[in-house]
């Protein structure tokens, strides 16, 4: 009992005394040593280290500019009890890695901080401009950029135009190349020399503007008595853009021109003459001067109406009847084909008949002599009917006239007793109303009889406890989904009310709602054939709603040859309480989407062979849609063929721009609670950080030509939605089909590039393309085969891939792993990667052509510059 009693004290005085020995320990924690600086190479490895004090099992930290360093090569090696060494290895340093390193470690609040620790990263030069491609005059005198940094410095620039230096000279960074002027398109580029070796800049190509190409695909629509709308697509640009194009019209002799500024390219020339052959032709314009003028077409104008009146119009009375008569109009006064006369006569304000004639006389029929008869008559044409004489009065007779006055009085009776049956259908339903309202008050009533005897005061109305006419429709209008006035004004030409369009037959149907043909009713009174999207009702907010209605505003002013035309958008009205259901109204398009179309040529009942010249002709609209509405700063978000569709002359528009949720759901991907995604034509930085710009529009538009390409078939198929972003992550992309033209697949790979910002634009895209499709057309014509490609290997240089390209970098287009190419600077990249990205090994590129005419096509556009040489980039470590 006593020893018990006696050790519980000394085991308190000992806890005692090791607390506070751990506290006081804690002031002790300390980093020994002092901060130094590390100059590392590039490429090599580096190991950092701190010593600490003061603490037996301590966590210390390596922190990188104040950014905790995540690495797994650190290590701790203990020395005594509470001292330790901690050690960073870091391998392959590139420059990123420089900066302040230094440790901390933290014990019951205290913090020890060490000294810091300084590395520098020496290597070859580092990029930070690089000459840019430009259109020039010929022989006019323009700048080339080009800077780096290092360490080391200092650095010198040597500046190269095509495969030899511009001098042997070198200038210090930034240099500036002042070229006194060129006569045709030309590489340059630039090298950067420091003690630690080269880097080579991105190769850019200068062009030289030139005329426009002439204009093709010139069509005529729409012609009347005295005017055409015409339309038309630029030719090739020649790297200067067209602002304005001149239409010449020629009819007997005479001939004028009309200005019109573009884009869009179509026009409509007024002041025709009527029945009247007329000519027609265009040429465009750009700063460097005109293009050619295309051949003349040739239409007709629509004869006019006639102008004149039958005059002299009276009324021969007969023994059979009457006979109208009037004085013949003659052919040669009117200048028409002149068809005949028409004939009206009305009784009591009701058309009794109508006759047409060729003789300036007739005989009317079917009328009844006791009433007033009026008649007129017109001239007509194949136009339709000229104006109308004056009403030509036939009056009764006088017994007529007095059955005329007893029926007069006899008309009052059925007013009269109108006039009692409606009276008496008011007071009928008044008292119904009150029964039944005094019914629904009885237990109101009741309450008031307590109020004799000094009750409370009650006042009671009844209310319906149900809705005896069902369910109610809340009129879907601006007002009632409550958006701001501002808005309401930009709707006013967007909304169309319901009743203005009758539904037909659906023609799609999908997840998220259905398309259905609709007859929409114009204000003329004629009907035109549309399409109406229509969302399902649970895929929707408010928020959504006015979204909705804000970006339709935009669009309604969207006027491009490729760009499907918003005609309108409508609110279906729903039960009160619940929001309407937004509608987009298109265009009806004859043959759908485009995505269905090449489904059909390669795997429908009747397959058919859609030329190369076609498939890049699909490509051409969609990117000169795609152009005009990045012109807008307008986002897509969904490019692909199934939101493309095909016109009945075959021209492809631009469609679904993101009013409606799209009413496939194969294509589509939901991503934990988000909406669903098209994650297959998705860029990279859409998948990671969900951003939309015109950029992944870029990619998309890859995506899309290699579903023209292969006619429809599926992307990356095989590969599961949630595994498409490891797959591109890895370096995969889309496979070159065995029928894509080399140079179309190079195009596909420029707009898949990691990079966001160096993916071509649209317009040097729509420039691409137009080139391709314009050498397609000359082989064609001239029977030769329709594409001969260029000798191309894996170690051809960055230079001359991008001069075959067309583009200014393609260091990131489909890697394959199986290709292997020596260390090669790729360009825009400033590192030295091997394996740059070759999208096929040296052998399976496809021999020139030996057709001197073919090949020459081909070449006569690069300049017909000799092969360049591999270049050959020195590295010192």
């Amino acid at each position: 009992m006593v020893s018990t009693g006696i050790s519980s004290p000394v085991k308190g005085f000992l806890l005692l005394a090791v607390s506070l020995g751990l506290a006081g320990r804690t002031t002790e924690l300390w980093f020994t040593g002092h901060g130094y600086n590390l100059t590392i190479s590039q490429g090599h490895g580096a190991k950092l280290n701190c010593s600490l004090e003061g603490m037996e099992e301590p966590e210390i930290v390596w922190l990188k500019d104040g950014v905790v360093v995540q690495s797994a090569d650190q290590m701790y090696i203990p020395i005594d009890e509470d001292h330790w060494i901690s050690f960073l290895s870091l391998k392959n340093v590139e420059r990123p890695d420089a900066g302040r390193y230094w440790c901390e470690a933290e014990d019951n609040g205290k913090k020890a901080v060490s000294s810091d620790i300084w590395i520098m990263v020496e290597g070859v030069p580092y990029f930070i401009l690089e000459p840019k491609d430009l259109a020039v005059f010929p022989n006019a005198s323009f700048n080339m950029s080009c800077a780096a940094v290092g360490p080391p410095e200092p650095l010198a620039i040597i500046w190269w135009m095509g495969e030899p230096p511009v001098s042997r000279k070198s200038d210090h960074s930034p240099s500036v190349l002042i070229v006194p002027g060129i006569h045709q398109d030309t590489a340059f580029s630039c090298e950067a020399h420091n003690e630690k070796g080269v880097s080579s800049s991105r190769t850019a190509i200068v062009k030289i503007k030139g005329l426009p190409y002439m204009p093709y695909n010139f069509t005529i629509q729409q012609v009347t008595s005295n005017s055409a709308t015409v339309s038309w697509n630029p030719g090739f640009d020649n790297y200067s853009p067209v602002y304005s194009c001149t239409v010449q019209v020629s009819y007997d002799a005479t001939a004028y021109s009309q200005l019109v500024s573009v884009p869009p390219f179509t026009t409509i020339v007024n002041d025709l003459q009527p029945l009247t052959n007329h000519s027609i032709r265009v040429q465009c314009a750009n700063e460097m001067g005109a293009s050619s003028f295309t051949d003349w077409l040739s239409f007709q104008t629509l004869e006019s109406l006639p102008q004149l009146s039958p005059q002299n119009v009276h009324i021969v009375r007969t023994e059979s009847g009457l006979v109208l008569e009037w004085e013949e109009v003659a052919p040669e006064l009117e200048n028409y084909s002149l068809l005949g006369y028409k004939v009206q006569w009305e009784q009591e304000n009701i058309t009794q008949g109508e006759l047409f004639v060729q003789r300036n006389q007739v005989n009317v029929t079917s009328w009844d002599p006791r009433k007033d008869l009026t008649l007129r008559v017109c001239v007509t044409n194949s136009a339709g009917c000229g104006p109308w004489s004056d009403f030509l009065l036939e009056a009764s007779t006088e017994e007529a006239g007095k059955q005329r006055q007893t029926h007069t009085r006899m008309s009052w009776v059925p007013m009269v007793l109108g006039i009692l049956t409606a009276l008496v259908t008011v007071v009928a339903m008044t008292l119904i109303f009150l029964r039944k309202r005094r019914k629904e008050t009885r237990f109101g009533n009741m309450f008031g009889s307590v109020l004799g005897r000094g009750g409370p005061v009650i006042q009671f109305t009844a209310a319906r406890s149900f809705n005896r006419r069902g369910t109610e429709l809340m009129e879907a209008t601006l007002d009632s989904i409550g958006i701001s006035g501002e808005l309401k004004f930009k709707l006013k030409d967007v909304l169309i009310q319901q009743q203005q369009f009758t539904l037909g037959r659906t023609l799609g149907k999908g997840e998220f709602g259905s398309v259905r043909e609709a007859q929409l009713k114009l204000e003329d009174g004629s009907l035109q054939k549309v399409a109406v999207k229509m969302l399902k009702t649970e895929i929707f907010c408010s928020s959504d709603i006015e979204e909705f209605l804000r970006e339709a505003a935009f669009m309604k002013e969207f006027d491009h040859l490729n760009v499907c035309k918003l005609i309108g958008v409508s609110l279906r009205s729903r039960t009160k309480g619940r929001l309407p259901v937004p509608m987009v109204i298109l265009p009806f398009m004859k043959h759908g989407d485009l995505h269905t179309f090449l489904l059909m040529s390669r795997i429908g009942e009747e397959p058919i062979t859609l030329p190369v010249q076609t498939l890049v002709k699909f490509m051409l609209d969609i990117c000169s849609g795609m152009e005009y509405l990045s012109s807008k700063n307008f986002i897509h978000r969904d490019l692909a063929t199934r939101n493309c569709m095909l016109n009945e002359d075959m021209t492809v528009c631009v469609a679904d721009f993101g009013l409606s949720k799209k009413i496939y759901s194969g294509d589509y991907y939901r991503q934990g609670c988000a909406s669903k995604l098209p994650v297959k034509w998705l860029a990279l930085e859409s998948l990671a950080d969900n951003i939309y710009t015109t950029h992944s529009d870029v990619w998309a538009f890859g995506v899309t030509l290699w579903e023209i390409t292969t006619l429809g078939q599926t992307p990356y198929a095989g590969i599961e939605n949630s595994e498409i972003y490891s797959y591109l992550i890895a370096g995969n992309r889309l496979k070159q089909s065995p029928d894509c033209l080399d140079e179309l697949y190079e195009v596909m790979c420029q707009c898949w590039i990691t990079e966001p910002k160096r993916r071509p634009c649209f317009t040097d895209l729509r420039r691409r393309l137009e080139t391709i499709w314009g050498r397609l057309s000359v082989l064609s014509a001239s029977q030769d085969p329709l594409y001969v490609n260029l000798e191309e290997t894996c170690g051809a240089s960055a230079g001359a891939s991008i001069l075959h390209s067309g583009f200014g970098d393609e260091s990131d287009c489909c890697p394959e792993p199986s290709q292997t190419c020596g260390a090669t600077a790729i360009s825009g990249d400033y590192r030295y990667i091997v394996n740059p990205g070759c999208l096929r090994e040296a052998n399976d590129w496809p021999q020139p052509t030996q057709n001197g005419e073919a090949q020459g096509l081909l070449i006569e556009e690069e300049g017909e510059e000799e092969e360049m040489q591999e270049d050959h980039v020195v590295i010192n470590f």
